[in-house]
């Protein structure tokens, strides 16, 4: 399918903290008739994430932090668990991966590996995240994570069996921590 794209208006709104754009485009398809979109799109950069699990104890780290959108959008206290993640800014997927690895986490971890990029909300938001997995264990704890400047990020080792039961019960929520979990139950990574 051809696809044309005409830009009719392309206006910023907000420059704060990431962009936020309001977008009036014109959409040919098939070279048919024009129709007309007025979006606003949030710029906010891509991202990485990556889950660290341990083969021999079946367990996985994650971290419990404050989110002020789920707090707006229902969620009682504002508390998510999820896999470490963070905005790339000027570094490589892999680094960022790395990087907040240890600043979240405490774990410097070794090799990882690379699974995919998804959109995660592409009806709005333009981040491209980058989906990372590495095994760790304890001797690679260089410090005690908690994020840095005004992050204030708890860690939690949990079991895997334990870190699935909580999707299936809603306690784990976060789009990305939900598809790293399954992704290392599909390849049977942490056994049965």
């Amino acid at each position: 399918m051809s696809v044309k794209i005409e830009v009719i208006k392309d206006k910023i709104l907000s420059d704060n903290y990431f962009i936020l754009r309001n977008i009036t485009y014109d959409l040919y398809r098939n070279e048919a008739e024009a129709i007309r979109h007025k979006r606003e799109v949030y710029d906010r950069g891509n991202g990485a994430t990556i889950l660290l699990y341990n083969r021999d104890k079946k367990t996985v780290v994650l971290t419990l932090q404050f989110r002020v959108a789920t707090w707006v959008n229902g969620n009682a206290d504002g508390m998510l668990i999820e896999a470490c993640a963070g905005l790339l800014d000027a570094d490589e997927p892999e680094i960022c991966a790395r990087k907040e690895a240890i600043e979240e986490t405490g774990y410097e971890v070794g090799d990882v590996e690379k699974l995919f990029e998804l959109y995660m909300s592409p009806g709005g938001v333009t981040e491209l995240i980058h989906f990372y997995m590495a095994e760790y264990t304890d001797a690679q704890r260089d410090n005690a994570g908690g994020g840095i400047d005004d992050e204030d990020i708890d860690v939690l080792e949990l079991p895997f069996n334990q870190a699935m039961e909580m999707v299936a019960k809603g306690e784990i929520r976060d789009g990305k921590t939900v598809i790293l979990l399954q992704q290392l139950q599909l390849r049977g990574i942490m056994g049965e």
